[in-house]
C-alpha cells in the first residue's frame, strides 16, 4: 500500500493537528506514504523526524500552476494506490485520478460538496458530515467514517498557582481560537454564576480584547486567566477540575476526545460534534447553546457532586479508549483503504 497525503493547511488548527498526528501514526505502522504540505518549516521539521517523507510545495492560489504541476509529477514518479487530500485546497490541486489511484478527500466540516467532485471516496470525521455528503447527493457507497484520535500520552498536571488560582479553587478549563463559534463570551458569563472557580482560556483569536472587555465588565478579570496559544495541551487539561467546551458550532469536537483522553469530566453545549458524541448525564453533560444559566447549573453541580463527576470522567475515558484511541482509528483507515485497493483490482 502507497500513499500520498496532502494537506494545505494553516500554521495551527484541529485539522492540521489531527494531520500531524495521523501522518506519524501511519508512519509508524509501517505504511509507505509521501506527504505533501504547504511550506511550513515547523511541521515540515516535525514530520520529517519522524522518518516522514515530506515535500513542501507552495498549494497558492488559483494562479498557482506550480503546486498541480509537481503534484502530477510526483503521482507519476510515486504511483500511489491512495491519494489522501485535506479539505478543498488540497483537493483542488491535486490532477484527476483517471483510474490511476483512488482519490479520497478527507472532511472535517460542511463544505461545499462541488469543490470534491472528482474525489472517488469522502471522509467524513463525524457521521452527521457522511450524513449531510449523502443528503446532498453524494452516492453512499463512497461516502466512510472514520472519527479522530487525539494525544493520549497522560499530561503532567501543572500546580493552579502557576496560573494564579487557589489551590483550593475549581479550575476549568477551555481551549480553541477566540472566535465567536467558540462562545467563551458565554462561559465567561457562566463563571460569575459560580463561586470559588476559575477559568483558562487557552487560544488566539479576534475576540481576545473583546473576551477580556467582557471578564473586566463582569468583574471576573482576576478569574478568568488568558494563556495564548498552548502546545502543552494534555498537561493543561490533565491540570484542570473541569474540562468545558460551550461552542456555538463545532463540528467534531475535539477536545471532548481530548478530555476524555486526560480523564476528565466535560461539560459541553449541544453543538454539532459534542451532541454525538457524549451521553448527557452518563459520559459528560450537554446544555443548550447559549444558554448561560443551564452552563452554570451544569458547572455547580459537577462541582457539588463529586462523586457523580468521577463516574462521569471514567465513562469518557472508557468510551475514548474504546473508540478514539491511536490504535483504533489507524486500523480503521488502513483497513478502508485496503478494501478501496482491492475493491478497484
Amino acid at each position: 500500500m502507497r500513499i500520498i497525503q496532502a494537506l494545505a493547511g494553516a500554521k495551527h488548527g484541529g485539522a492540521e493537528g489531527f494531520f500531524e498526528r495521523l501522518t506519524v501514526a501511519m508512519q509508524e505502522a509501517g505504511v509507505e506514504q509521501k506527504v505533501l504540505i504547504r511550506k511550513n518549516k515547523d511541521r515540515a521539521k516535525l514530520l520529517s523526524s519522524q522518518g516522514c517523507d515530506v515535500v513542501e510545495l507552495p498549494f497558492g492560489g488559483s494562479f498557482d500552476v506550480a503546486t498541480k504541476y509537481k503534484f502530477s509529477k510526483i503521482i507519476k514518479e510515486y504511483k500511489p494506490d491512495i491519494v489522501l487530500t485535506w479539505m478543498n485546497r488540497a483537493t483542488d490541486k491535486c490532477p484527476k485520478a483517471n483510474g490511476n489511484f483512488i482519490h479520497i478527500a478527507r472532511l472535517g466540516g460542511y463544505y461545499n460538496l462541488k469543490y470534491y467532485q472528482k474525489c472517488d471516496e469522502l471522509i467524513g470525521n463525524t457521521e452527521d458530515l457522511v450524513k449531510y455528503m449523502k443528503d446532498n447527493g453524494w452516492d453512499k457507497t463512497h461516502a466512510h467514517y472514520v472519527p479522530n484520535f487525539v494525544e493520549e500520552k497522560q499530561g503532567n498536571p501543572i500546580a493552579k498557582a502557576e496560573f494564579g488560582i487557589p489551590q483550593d479553587a475549581k479550575m476549568l478549563l477551555s481551549l480553541g481560537r477566540l472566535h465567536v463559534n467558540k462562545a467563551f463570551d458565554t462561559l465567561i458569563k457562566a463563571l460569575k454564576e459560580t463561586d470559588n472557580t476559575y477559568l483558562c482560556l487557552a487560544g488566539v483569536g479576534p475576540l481576545e480584547d473583546e473576551l477580556k472587555a467582557v471578564a473586566d465588565s463582569l468583574g471576573l478579570a482576576s478569574r478568568v486567566k488568558f494563556l495564548g496559544w498552548r502546545n502543552d495541551t494534555a498537561d493543561l487539561i490533565s491540570s484542570c477540575d473541569i474540562f468545558v467546551c460551550p461552542s456555538r458550532h463545532e463540528t467534531l469536537g475535539n477536545v471532548v476526545l481530548e478530555a476524555w483522553a486526560q480523564g476528565k469530566p466535560i461539560v459541553a453545549t449541544a453543538s454539532e460534534g459534542p451532541s454525538q458524541l457524549i451521553e448527557s448525564g452518563k459520559d459528560g453533560v450537554l446544555t443548550p447553546i447559549d444558554d448561560v444559566p443551564a452552563l452554570a447549573k451544569a458547572i455547580n453541580s459537577m462541582i457539588a457532586d463529586s462523586d457523580n463527576t468521577h463516574k462521569i470522567a471514567e465513562a469518557g475515558k472508557a468510551k475514548y479508549d474504546a473508540n478514539f484511541n491511536k490504535a483504533a482509528v489507524v486500523k480503521k483507515f488502513i483497513d478502508l483503504f485496503a478494501r478501496l485497493i482491492e475493491a478497484k483490482k
